[in-house]
């Protein structure tokens, strides 16, 4: 049920991604999401697209693979397109179908269409982040962008601590929960039919055990963790240092023209019903 779950997994390979500094890896994708949200028009989603074909290809992580970090989120993805197609706003010219104040337009279709994009392109790009970077090489590159923050008191290390770990988590709970479904499902349960209460009310038997399992494993954590001695930031030391390279000077370049690409698209082509305008111009009007 859970199998294709690939989000918060590492994938071990030598590529160009994968050798780079975390931390820069950390501030590209947060320029990846500026350029995603930055993109007006379709043509500004293609160019994000064709980038981020470009990052996977040089990550040397299966295509596949990265495809199936949007299986978490795909119910949301629809969902949410489902919510703009039938409660987007739009020119009265334009209804499609209209039922009290339900409607459907040819530009809500379109804003459906680019909204589903948009949020697919955003779980790709951050799965890349996981995929080529360990939880270790996270931590310490979230450790050391929040460094500043030191100075006001915030416990910076431990906020990245928590954060490797919750991703860490990610594919071990997957995991238990595939083995909680089999058991479950070897005991007689039925999870695939009856209506949306029912199926709600099967998942019970999973969710009580799963809950119980990851307090389990947090309160073994936490002993294995103080049988070692961890007491925070304090005192400790790094093995590897991080540092920048000639391949992090190539990714800020690579993505400052992604940014650049996408303002001049949305300068020249407009917004996203601009290929709406045209196609209303020529086939409903005269």
């Amino acid at each position: 049920m859970l199998n294709d779950v690939t989000f918060g997994q590492y994938y071990p390979a030598k590529s160009f991604v994968h050798s780079m500094d975390p931390r820069a890896k950390i501030v590209f994708v947060i320029a990846y999401i500026v350029a995603v949200f930055l993109a007006g028009n379709f043509f500004g989603l293609a160019a994000v697209t064709l980038f981020l074909v470009i990052i996977v290809a040089a990550s040397r992580v299966p295509f596949g693979r990265v495809l199936r970090s949007v299986k978490m989120i795909l119910f949301l993805i629809i969902f949410t397109a489902i919510l703009n197609l039938f409660f987007y706003s739009s020119d009265v010219d334009h209804l499609i179908w209209q039922w009290g104040i339900i409607a459907i337009s040819w530009e809500a279709i379109i804003n459906m269409v680019f909204l589903a994009m948009r949020l697919f392109l955003l779980v790709m790009g951050t799965s890349v982040l996981t995929l080529t970077t360990t939880p270790v090489a996270l931590t310490d590159g979230i450790e050391s962008l929040l460094k500043p923050l030191k100075y006001i008191k915030f416990p910076v290390h431990e906020l990245a601590l928590i954060m490797s770990i919750a991703l860490r988590f990610i594919p071990t709970l997957t995991d238990e929960t595939n083995r909680i479904i089999s058991a479950q499902k070897a005991r007689g349960a039925d999870f695939e039919t009856g209506g949306l209460i029912r199926r709600a009310k099967a998942m019970i038997p999973v969710l009580v055990p799963l809950l119980v399992s990851a307090f389990r494993r947090a309160e073994d954590l936490g002993d294995a963790m103080d049988a070692r001695c961890y007491s925070g930031a304090k005192g400790r030391t790094k093995y590897k240092k991080l540092t920048f390279t000639w391949r992090d000077l190539v990714g800020l370049l690579l993505f400052a023209a992604l940014i650049a690409g996408v303002v001049l698209l949305n300068m020249y082509f407009g917004g996203k019903f601009a290929v709406f305008d045209w196609i209303a111009g020529n086939f409903f009007v005269g």
